[in-house]
Protein backbone atom coordinates (compact mmCIF):
# COMPACT_ATOMS: atom_id res chain seq x y z
CA UNK A 1 0.00 0.00 0.00
CA UNK A 2 1.52 3.32 -0.77
CA UNK A 3 2.38 5.65 1.66
CA UNK A 4 -0.13 8.21 1.66
CA UNK A 5 -2.99 5.32 1.30
CA UNK A 6 -1.48 3.97 4.36
CA UNK A 7 -1.63 7.32 6.13
CA UNK A 8 -5.54 7.91 5.26
CA UNK A 9 -6.39 4.27 6.45
CA UNK A 10 -4.32 4.60 9.92
CA UNK A 11 -6.47 7.91 10.22
CA UNK A 12 -9.82 6.38 9.02
CA UNK A 13 -9.09 3.25 11.53
CA UNK A 14 -7.66 5.93 14.66
CA UNK A 15 -11.09 7.61 14.58
CA UNK A 16 -13.07 5.11 15.27
CA UNK A 17 -13.41 1.95 18.32
CA UNK A 18 -12.26 -1.00 17.22
CA UNK A 19 -14.94 -2.51 17.42
CA UNK A 20 -16.47 -0.11 14.72
CA UNK A 21 -13.90 -0.44 12.54
CA UNK A 22 -14.00 -4.22 12.61
CA UNK A 23 -17.86 -4.34 11.83
CA UNK A 24 -16.81 -1.78 9.13
CA UNK A 25 -14.36 -3.57 7.77
CA UNK A 26 -16.66 -6.39 7.60
CA UNK A 27 -19.10 -4.80 5.65
CA UNK A 28 -16.46 -3.62 3.04
CA UNK A 29 -15.79 -7.05 2.36
CA UNK A 30 -19.23 -7.32 0.54
CA UNK A 31 -19.25 -6.93 -3.48
CA UNK A 32 -20.42 -3.37 -4.18
CA UNK A 33 -19.44 -1.80 -0.44
CA UNK A 34 -16.71 0.88 -0.52
CA UNK A 35 -15.31 2.59 2.91
CA UNK A 36 -17.82 5.34 3.05
CA UNK A 37 -21.05 3.04 1.95
CA UNK A 38 -19.16 0.48 4.99
CA UNK A 39 -19.44 3.23 7.56
CA UNK A 40 -23.11 4.33 6.69
CA UNK A 41 -24.40 0.78 6.96
CA UNK A 42 -22.40 0.45 10.35
CA UNK A 43 -23.39 3.62 12.04
CA UNK A 44 -27.42 2.96 10.74
CA UNK A 45 -27.29 -0.76 12.79
CA UNK A 46 -25.35 1.17 16.13
CA UNK A 47 -27.50 4.16 15.85
CA UNK A 48 -31.21 3.25 14.83
CA UNK A 49 -31.26 -0.67 14.95
CA UNK A 50 -32.39 -2.00 18.23
CA UNK A 51 -30.54 -4.21 19.84
CA UNK A 52 -32.93 -6.98 18.94
CA UNK A 53 -33.17 -6.23 15.39
CA UNK A 54 -29.40 -6.48 15.33
CA UNK A 55 -29.82 -10.06 17.27
CA UNK A 56 -32.46 -10.98 14.69
CA UNK A 57 -30.51 -9.56 11.51
CA UNK A 58 -27.67 -11.89 12.96
CA UNK A 59 -29.63 -14.72 13.23
CA UNK A 60 -31.47 -14.70 9.84
CA UNK A 61 -27.47 -14.38 8.32
CA UNK A 62 -26.63 -17.79 10.66
CA UNK A 63 -29.47 -19.31 9.76
CA UNK A 64 -29.26 -18.82 5.91
CA UNK A 65 -25.34 -19.87 5.64
CA UNK A 66 -26.69 -22.75 8.13
CA UNK A 67 -29.94 -23.89 5.66
CA UNK A 68 -29.52 -23.06 2.44
CA UNK A 69 -28.01 -25.76 -0.14
CA UNK A 70 -27.45 -26.35 -4.03
CA UNK A 71 -30.49 -27.48 -5.38
CA UNK A 72 -29.36 -31.45 -6.29
CA UNK A 73 -31.20 -30.95 -10.06
CA UNK A 74 -30.31 -27.29 -11.36
CA UNK A 75 -27.80 -26.01 -8.34
CA UNK A 76 -29.34 -23.35 -7.54
CA UNK A 77 -29.59 -22.07 -3.69
CA UNK A 78 -32.62 -23.48 -1.79
CA UNK A 79 -33.90 -25.04 1.39
CA UNK A 80 -35.88 -27.40 -0.15
CA UNK A 81 -35.04 -30.68 -2.16
CA UNK A 82 -34.89 -30.14 -4.87
CA UNK A 83 -35.94 -26.33 -5.37
CA UNK A 84 -39.73 -25.04 -5.77
CA UNK A 85 -38.50 -24.12 -9.35
CA UNK A 86 -37.60 -27.38 -10.19
CA UNK A 87 -40.34 -29.10 -8.30
CA UNK A 88 -42.75 -26.82 -9.80
CA UNK A 89 -45.41 -28.88 -12.09
CA UNK A 90 -46.17 -25.30 -13.78
CA UNK A 91 -42.74 -25.55 -15.86
CA UNK A 92 -41.51 -26.64 -19.00
CA UNK A 93 -38.88 -29.33 -18.26
CA UNK A 94 -37.62 -29.66 -21.13
CA UNK A 95 -35.93 -26.27 -21.37
CA UNK A 96 -32.98 -25.48 -19.48
CA UNK A 97 -31.88 -21.92 -19.43
CA UNK A 98 -27.99 -22.02 -18.32
CA UNK A 99 -26.78 -19.07 -16.00
CA UNK A 100 -23.93 -17.86 -14.11
CA UNK A 101 -25.21 -16.91 -10.96
CA UNK A 102 -28.72 -17.50 -8.48
CA UNK A 103 -28.87 -13.40 -8.86
CA UNK A 104 -29.46 -14.38 -12.29
CA UNK A 105 -32.06 -16.60 -11.84
CA UNK A 106 -33.53 -14.17 -9.36
CA UNK A 107 -33.42 -11.53 -12.73
CA UNK A 108 -34.72 -13.88 -15.11
CA UNK A 109 -37.47 -15.15 -12.37
CA UNK A 110 -38.53 -11.45 -12.13
CA UNK A 111 -39.74 -10.79 -15.50
CA UNK A 112 -42.48 -13.66 -15.17
CA UNK A 113 -41.13 -14.40 -19.07
CA UNK A 114 -39.40 -17.79 -19.15
CA UNK A 115 -41.11 -20.68 -17.70
CA UNK A 116 -38.71 -23.54 -18.38
CA UNK A 117 -36.11 -24.54 -15.60
CA UNK A 118 -32.68 -23.18 -14.82
CA UNK A 119 -28.95 -24.31 -14.28
CA UNK A 120 -26.84 -22.26 -12.19
CA UNK A 121 -22.97 -22.90 -12.83
CA UNK A 122 -21.44 -20.80 -10.36
CA UNK A 123 -19.23 -19.15 -12.42
CA UNK A 124 -17.49 -18.96 -15.86
CA UNK A 125 -14.51 -20.09 -17.11
CA UNK A 126 -11.71 -17.38 -16.95
CA UNK A 127 -8.27 -19.09 -17.12
CA UNK A 128 -6.86 -15.51 -15.87
CA UNK A 129 -8.49 -15.97 -12.54
CA UNK A 130 -7.83 -19.60 -12.56
CA UNK A 131 -11.47 -20.99 -13.10
CA UNK A 132 -11.41 -24.03 -15.48
CA UNK A 133 -14.40 -26.01 -16.59
CA UNK A 134 -13.98 -28.11 -13.67
CA UNK A 135 -14.59 -25.91 -11.37
CA UNK A 136 -18.42 -25.31 -12.69
CA UNK A 137 -21.05 -27.23 -12.18
CA UNK A 138 -20.69 -28.56 -16.04
CA UNK A 139 -20.49 -31.69 -14.69
CA UNK A 140 -24.13 -31.60 -13.44
CA UNK A 141 -25.45 -29.56 -16.79
CA UNK A 142 -24.16 -32.45 -18.98
CA UNK A 143 -25.68 -35.13 -16.82
CA UNK A 144 -28.76 -33.53 -17.07
CA UNK A 145 -29.02 -33.47 -20.70
CA UNK A 146 -28.21 -36.84 -21.11
CA UNK A 147 -30.83 -38.04 -18.52
CA UNK A 148 -34.14 -36.07 -19.13
CA UNK A 149 -35.68 -35.70 -22.15
CA UNK A 150 -34.40 -31.54 -22.59
CA UNK A 151 -35.29 -30.20 -25.94
CA UNK A 152 -33.42 -26.50 -25.64
CA UNK A 153 -30.55 -25.64 -23.72
CA UNK A 154 -30.71 -21.99 -23.68
CA UNK A 155 -27.19 -20.31 -23.03
CA UNK A 156 -27.80 -17.19 -20.87
CA UNK A 157 -24.21 -16.05 -19.45
CA UNK A 158 -23.16 -12.36 -19.63
CA UNK A 159 -22.21 -11.12 -23.37
CA UNK A 160 -18.60 -10.53 -21.94
CA UNK A 161 -15.21 -12.37 -23.01
CA UNK A 162 -15.00 -15.18 -19.88
CA UNK A 163 -19.29 -15.37 -20.62
CA UNK A 164 -18.99 -16.31 -24.14
CA UNK A 165 -16.16 -18.17 -23.53
CA UNK A 166 -17.64 -19.87 -21.32
CA UNK A 167 -20.98 -20.42 -23.94
CA UNK A 168 -19.13 -21.49 -26.59
CA UNK A 169 -17.30 -24.06 -24.56
CA UNK A 170 -20.86 -25.76 -23.21
CA UNK A 171 -21.85 -25.64 -26.90
CA UNK A 172 -19.45 -27.59 -28.13
CA UNK A 173 -19.91 -30.05 -25.56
Amino acid sequence: MPLQAELIFQAYSNMHATVIENLIEKFEQLPGIGRKSAERIAFHILEHMSKEDAVSMSNIITEAKEKITLCPVCQNLTDTSPCKICSSPKRDNSVICVVESPEDVSAIEATNEFNGLYHVLHGVISPLNGIGPDQLRIKELLQRVADEDIREVIMATNPDTEGEATAMYLSRL
